[in-house]
């Protein structure tokens, strides 16, 4: 999709200006945690963490993958990090949304994104859970210089996890500073102005 206006620029590259092949290897760079979890449920918890190496596998090792799974120390180091490590041969459709949520996250680790946009991405997890979650998607920015771009709901997550708030409102940015320079009660106007 195109922008109705203006450019759009990931990682210093205009998407909409790059060939197939660039366009992947730029996509490649940049993981995602969808709010759907983009998980297939049939499969076990393996191969869903796995899928975040899709972009940088060719066909036959993605296919090989699913019958002998491929760089499972890296898939249970992952899982280790976000408490599955014990679930990696169960079907993701077994486990609670919680836990299909750090399934999600550990598919991101293991991809080792430059860019992390993550949509919710601990709206199922208890608060010790969700503190644990941004903090292993805020790595990239925090170790590579990348960045973790995220919707959140949680004004406590955010003050704890992101240096700056852009806050949105009916489709127009109503918020835009260091989260260093806002008040309690700014997070509170800008919540009670996004329900």
């Amino acid at each position: 999709m195109s922008p109705t206006a203006g450019t759009v620029r990931v990682l210093g590259a205009d998407p909409a200006a790059l060939s197939g092949r660039d366009r992947h290897r730029l996509l490649a760079r940049v993981g995602t945690v969808h709010q759907s979890l983009e998980l297939v449920g049939r499969l076990r918890v393996v191969h869903d963490v796995n899928a975040g190496r899709l972009a940088s596998w060719s066909a036959a090792r993605a296919a090989w993958s699913l019958v002998r799974p491929q760089g499972l120390p890296e898939v249970l180091a992952a899982l280790a990090r976000v408490g599955l490590a014990d679930r990696v041969f169960e079907r993701t459709e077994r486990l609670s949304g919680g836990q299909r949520q750090r399934v999600a996250i550990a598919r991101l680790l293991v991809q080792q994104p430059d860019l992390v946009l993550a949509d919710e991405p601990a709206s199922a997890l208890d608060p010790v859970l969700a503190d644990r979650a941004l903090a292993l998607l805020g790595e990239p920015a925090r170790t590579r210089g990348g960045a973790l771009v995220a919707a959140l709901h949680d004004a406590g997550l955010v003050r704890r996890h992101c240096d700056r708030v852009v806050g949105l409102a009916g489709g127009r940015v109503v918020l835009d500073a260091p989260v260093t320079a806002l008040s309690a009660a700014d997070l509170a106007e800008l919540y009670g102005a996004a329900t």
